[in-house]
């Protein structure tokens, strides 16, 4: 096939603004390419040579792509350059560039789909010393038999700035009408697509094999599905009202959403944009080898975690794991919990039509899980009133969560889908504490890891003068330094005490218990309310007092004010409900703007 019709093709899809033409555009293009070429076809004009999840690549930077327009059009670097500020597009620059060649090519190959194609897979497969040179020199070979216009194109490709206003469903469209003659077959084509993220596979089976081929696609491993998505609602009287009055509240955690394949001891993992993410796990690998011992794939979420204290930590610190190198050391100073939700294939067999409720049993049957695993499955409460589900809100929020997913007990899995099946629920209110707060330390936890020998966690609480009494508002492990760690060792030493102070109010069992006398400063992403903690016990919510959501010491002893000089429980409760009002007069103030638009 010649590169030329394609090139006609891209051309016209460049210059349109309207969907339906851009589609008639993609199926004149489809029904006009060789069946067994139209994969290829589909990866180019989405500007790609394979699926996304397979992570393969041009690497072409603009510098070295520049470099061998000027040795294919015998222009000198800074010419070619002017031409690229001048028009500020490559692919421009590449067109002007090849039209202006100082010397005509005495023998042209005529450039086909097939030989483009391979070229640039050639270029993307190039690894290690000299590489760039033999870059430079393929993409010369394809400049110089180039056409001008055919030029515009590879240099948009292997930069990755072919831009064509193609979306993924408008080619899926393409392809019913292409090779069914009705865009009603788009639904099936659809659902191949989100069980392999291949528009290529998906183009391939419809061209050769026809539509009962593509109904025939099924779940593979090592090959991730599109994940399920969720609404949002704003109440747990919605949530419950959508689900029909029962359904599964899961904690919705702050990390990030990961897709697990295995097979015996080979083991992928792909991000919820479908990135192969395996390196930056290999601690998730080895604890998914050790306790699931059959094929699966299946879905979880990735926290970081404060190892001392097995609490969560804001997604932030999980993104230390995304690099390249150094992988062993971010394993260690971010360790993670991996908490498993969905269950989509086991040995062969598809789960996704199963209903959530048999996904989940055979979920909780796959993890064999001991005490020292990473690997659990998420926290889930089966509820049927709006209590319940707020109640186990702020329970999921207090432990670190962002709230909750809701989840229809009877739903299959609807791979790409987004719909009411799923519901997010997370607390009306979010606001970022601005204030510092000076709190007691009553009490502390053992180290583990790196902290053996020191206190891993301190229990903190604040003063209430009607009753002389500190009552627990956080547990804080994170934002000392070795150093700091050795220093709280011997500073707290005088003060212990062999049982929990008299003037101590706590649900929680430190494993250190102290007299109230050291204060110390901790700034926190915002305060919740809490069933653990006893600072202002009932005085917002029965049966929840608050709690400091993320605390982090600043570095500050507060050798200056005693025990009752910290930052008091009347005014904790003051904080909590200037951060509600704000975040509500925010609220109102949008509804009103947006009233206003309309």
């Amino acid at each position: 096939m010649d590169y030329s019709t394609i090139v006609d093709v891209f051309d016209a899809m460049e210059a349109t603004t309207k969907r339906t033409e851009l589609t008639d555009l993609i199926v004149r293009l489809l029904k006009s390419t060789p069946r067994e070429l139209i994969d290829k076809v589909v990866y180019l004009m989405l500007g790609r040579l394979r699926p996304e999840y397979e992570g393969i690549e041009l690497g072409i930077a603009d510098k070295m792509a520049l470099r061998a327009l000027a040795i294919s059009s015998g222009l000198d670097m800074k010419r070619v350059e002017e031409l690229y500020v001048k028009t500020g597009d490559i692919g421009d620059a590449a067109e002007e560039a090849l039209s202006r060649r100082l010397q005509s090519v005495l023998f042209k190959d005529k450039l086909t789909v097939e030989r483009v194609y391979s070229t640039l897979e050639k270029i993307a497969m190039l690894k290690g010393e000299g590489s760039q040179d033999a870059k430079i020199r393929y993409i010369c070979n394809l400049l110089n038999d180039a056409e001008p216009r055919e030029g515009k194109y590879i240099l948009k490709i292997i930069t990755s700035r072919l831009r064509l206003g193609v979306a993924d469903y408008t080619i899926l469209d393409a392809l019913a009408l292409a090779f069914t003659e009705s865009k009603e077959n788009r639904e099936i084509l659809e659902r191949a697509y989100n069980l392999t993220s291949d528009l290529g596979l998906v183009a391939r089976t419809i061209a050769l094999d026809g539509l009962d081929a593509v109904k025939a696609i099924r779940i593979e491993l090592f090959r991730p599905i599109r994940p399920m998505l969720a609404e949002r609602v704003s109440s747990a009287e919605e949530a419950l009202e959508r689900m029909g009055g029962r359904c599964a509240a899961e904690y919705k955690l702050d990390g990030e959403r990961l897709q697990i394949h295995k097979h015996g001891n080979n083991v992928k993992i792909f991000s919820r944009r479908l990135e192969d993410i395996t390196s930056h796990y290999p601690d998730a690998i080895n604890a998914i080898i050790t306790c699931i011992k059959v094929d699966v794939i299946v879905e979880g979420e990735a926290v970081a975690i404060n190892q001392d204290t097995q609490e969560y930590l804001p997604f932030q610190e999980l993104m230390h794991r995304r690099r390249k190198y150094g992988i062993e050391e971010a394993m260690r100073e971010y360790p993670i919990a991996l908490h498993l939700f969905d269950t989509l294939y086991i040995n062969g067999n598809e789960c996704i039509d199963l209903p959530y409720v048999e996904r989940r049993r055979m979920l909780e049957g796959l993890v064999k899980s001991s005490s020292d695993s990473i690997v659990s499955v998420v926290p889930m409460l089966i509820v049927s009133d709006a209590k319940s589900m707020e109640d186990y809100m702020f329970k999921a929020i207090n432990e670190g969560c962002e709230g909750l997913m809701i989840k229809d007990l009877k739903s299959p899995y609807r791979a790409g889908a987004r719909g009411y099946a799923w519901i997010k629920l997370k607390r009306e209110y979010r606001s970022e504490l601005a204030d510092t707060l000076d709190l007691v330390i009553v009490g502390a936890f053992h180290g583990r890891g790196r902290r053996v020998g020191r206190y891993g966690a301190l229990l903190l609480a604040s003063y209430n003068r009607e009753d002389d009494t500190f009552y627990t508002v956080c547990k804080v492990g994170t934002g000392f330094t070795d150093e700091e760690l050795e220093r709280f060792y011997s500073m707290l030493n005088p003060y212990m005490i062999k049982h929990r102070h008299a003037r101590v109010n706590s649900k929680l069992d430190a494993d250190v218990w102290f007299e109230p006398r050291i204060v110390i400063e901790v700034i926190a992403s915002e305060i919740t309310l809490s069933p653990l903690h006893t600072c202002a016990m009932n005085a917002i919510r029965e049966g929840n007092g608050l709690a400091l959501r993320f605390p982090k010491f600043t570095g500050r002893v507060r050798d200056d004010k005693s025990a009752e000089d910290a930052t008091s429980v009347d005014e904790i409760i003051s904080m909590y409900r200037r951060q509600l009002k704000v975040t509500r007069q925010v609220q109102a103030s949008t509804e009103e703007d947006v009233g206003s638009v309309g």
